[in-house]
């Protein structure tokens, strides 16, 4: 089957950008480094307990210093024609009590240059007045994040601390991993992780969670570890799991009398373990229950129902395998049954939230180039796929069910960054926010063609085009390899990896959503394991044949490859397998020695299952039928290559041997290190120096004699 759907950008929606500047698109500047850097960000939203308003965090750039800083801005969900205010607050990670407060992290008062973060609360009026300002909590710690129960009369807050303090003011000072009299770290065979993702583990210290009580507004008593006394039966584990886990991971129960929470046990097993589990905790300060004992693969996301009946999460099937299907489950508190909620949808749901009448589950799962939201019966389980946005659903998140069946959430595209919208009844959404809407009205617009095709084994594969909109004249390829490998290059915004700003340089963008992308039912994903560079290399070399068929606009004897992660992997991959067809390859955090890799990364568990479940030495032709470094004598496409001395996830010796192997062979090669970033470039400065590197080097090969 061969499909193809051309979509200019901006899609249909309220805020037309050519209504927000009548420029003709030719008059209008491309999107420049600059331009994504200093972009405003749209957080998640929180509503007040009447649905009347919503507050939203907004990340602001300084376009000169590139300094970061967050503001705080209300909105009226009653009436739509108001304009959002700017709250006068220096806060984060702000949300409403059930008690009407607006809740929110800023600085201990009394901390002066020593400062941490503590809880603060204040009262806010529907014309944006801030009064009545208070300290909520007096830590003798830094409070990373924090939860409230339903009437606002606990809070559960989050700090890093020895597992052995059953209080916050515990002495942990004292590391036995530096015994001295050096500088030397000391690290126990069975003791989990030695270091994770962009840092160096302090073993015994977890992320862990405490419950106060509340009074007038302020902690009232010396906190309960809800992981129960050290020894007791408890898990020894991060929560929130590190290192992307929040507020998702902790829910109270309705009643505030209980807590749900999630945590992996940090023991020997942990570098090869995907088990999750969630636990309940009475309160009480004794040990926890394990309520997922039973499954030893990944279960999360626990949210009980409003009216206490239920309690929902996601779980995964297989152990070890962090891309399974997550099936929403559904716990009946009163009778103890547990049910496979959606066992026959294939979709693999990440994000639950309940209505407040308790009648329905809204989730998120993606759907070919698209995360609609869905709408869950948890009665039978029947799931519908809403209707939430006129043209295309592209990105939803952030989803807050409101009263009368009301919808908050996100939304983003290729096009434009989120934006806060408002559905009512179920209905199409009207836009609540302009963020950054207008500003990327002023900039020259793009479009995107989706499409499929026949890939590897015949099965129907899907891309995207995206280029300078009503440009004439041949453009330069982009084949763009996204990372995961288990993900997807859909409709959504990206402030690293953005096919829009790469097209508008004058590049038209390709991507395709290979064999082991995420949004075509767990097969398609579970289709790359031990075959890394068959299936998904066919389906990228038909993948950028079709689209140069369709669109005779794009150069293909001009073209360049990129990719980060499993996508860097595939330009090492590509510079032995597909040596002719490239003028340029940029390759960031990507594996080139696939030996190394399994003796080097952190979370063993992702290298094992992808490789069929056998470590290395166990199974060597597994990782060596897929080794670039195998293939390096057939090398000579210029490359650039990127990497981050944090990164411990693809440890930047990688890059390095890459970059070796290049100048081994004598061709043309850069390489670009960031000493203070991870498996992600994050620091704006950075940012704009990947992008300035990535495409003069782009420019340099496909646009040599402009």
């Amino acid at each position: 089957m061969t499909r193809s759907i051309r979509v200019a950008i901006p899609f249909a929606s309220a805020f037309a950008l050519l209504a927000a500047n009548p420029l003709a698109a030719e008059s209008r500047e491309p999107m420049s480094a600059q331009d994504i850097v200093t972009m405003p960000r749209l957080g998640a939203p929180a509503v007040d307990p009447t649905d009347t308003l919503a507050v939203y965090p907004v990340t602001e750039t300084d376009p000169e210093t590139y300094a970061r800083k967050g503001a705080l801005y209300l909105r009226s969900l009653k009436q739509l024609d108001a304009k959002p205010i700017r709250l006068d607050l220096e806060a984060s990670d702000a949300r409403f009590g059930g008690d009407g407060w607006l809740y929110y992290l800023a600085d201990d008062a009394d901390g002066g240059d020593a400062a941490t973060s503590q809880v603060w609360r204040a009262r806010v009026a529907v014309d944006g007045t801030v009064s009545d300002a208070a300290q909520v909590t007096r830590l003798p710690r830094a409070v990373n994040g924090f939860v409230l129960s339903q009437d606002a009369k606990r809070i559960a807050v989050f700090t890093e601390i020895s597992r052995a303090c059953a209080s916050l003011d515990c002495d942990d000072s004292a590391k036995p991993f530096t015994p001295g009299p050096g500088t030397g770290r000391l690290y126990q065979g069975d003791g989990g992780f030695v270091r994770h993702w962009d840092h160096w583990e302090t073993p015994g210290t977890y992320n862990r969670t405490f419950v106060f009580q509340l009074q007038n507004g302020e902690v009232a008593d010396n906190g309960t570890a809800v992981d129960g006394p050290d020894g007791a039966g408890g898990p020894s584990g991060d929560t929130p799991t590190m290192p992307f886990g929040g507020n998702e991971d902790i829910a109270f129960a309705p009643d505030g009398k209980s807590l749900y929470f999630v945590a992996r046990e940090a023991d020997a097993k942990e570098p090869y373990s995907t088990n999750l589990d969630i636990w309940w905790s009475d309160l009480s300060g004794s040990a926890p229950v394990n309520l997922t004992a039973a499954n030893e693969a990944m279960d999360m996301l626990p949210a009980p129902s409003p009216d206490g009946r239920y309690l929902a999460y996601v779980a995964m099937e297989r152990p070890t395998y962090e891309a399974d299907r997550q099936v929403v489950m559904l716990r009946d508190l009163k009778t103890g049954k547990l049910s496979a909620l959606t066992a026959k949808a294939d979709l693999s749901f990440g994000s639950l939230a309940w209505t407040p009448d308790s009648r329905w589950i809204v989730a998120t799962a993606q759907d070919v180039l698209d995360t609609p939201a869905f709408r869950i019966d948890p009665r039978s389980g029947a799931v519908e796929k809403l209707d939430l946005m006129a043209g295309n659903e592209a990105h939803i998140g952030n989803v807050v069910p409101l009263r009368a069946g009301g919808l908050l959430f996100t939304r983003d595209s290729i096009g434009a960054p989120p934006e806060m919208y408002l559905s009512r009844k179920w209905g199409q959404a009207k836009p609540l926010t302009d963020v950054a809407m207008s500003r990327m009205g002023t900039l020259a617009p793009v479009s995107v063609e989706r499409f499929s095709f026949p890939g590897a084994n015949g099965d129907t594969v899907w891309g995207q085009i995206t280029k300078p909109d009503g440009i004439q004249g041949k453009l330069p390829a982009i084949l763009y390899v996204h990372g995961g490998p288990q993900g997807s290059f859909n409709d959504s915004w990206s402030n690293r990896w953005n096919p829009r700003v790469v097209a508008s340089q004058g590049y038209a963008v390709i991507s395709v959503d290979f064999h082991g992308s995420t949004g075509y039912g767990q097969a398609f994903t579970d289709s790359i394991r031990n075959d890394w560079g068959g299936k998904p290399l066919e389906d990228l070399q038909k993948g950028l044949a079709h689209a140069l068929s369709i669109d005779k606009q794009i150069d293909g004897t001009r073209a360049c490859a990129m990719g980060a992660s499993y996508g860097g992997y595939m330009m090492n991959w590509i510079a032995g397998q597909w040596s002719d067809r490239f003028d340029c390859l940029v390759q960031h955090d990507g594996v080139f020695d696939a030996r190394a890799m399994a003796y080097e990364t952190e979370e063993l568990w992702f290298d094992i299952w992808e490789h069929g479940g056998k470590k290395y030495y166990e199974d060597p032709a597994a990782y060596e039928r897929w080794n670039p470094a195998n293939h390096v004598d057939k090398w000579k496409t210029p490359m650039l290559v990127i990497t981050g001395e944090k990164d411990f996830r693809i440890p930047y010796t990688q890059g390095i041997a890459s970059f070796t192997a290049l100048q081994m062979r004598g061709i043309p090669s850069q390489l670009l290190v960031f000493p203070d970033e991870n498996h992600w470039v994050l620091k704006p400065k950075n940012s704009l120096q990947w992008h300035n590197t990535v495409f003069a080097w782009l420019d340099r090969w496909l646009k040599p004699a402009e």
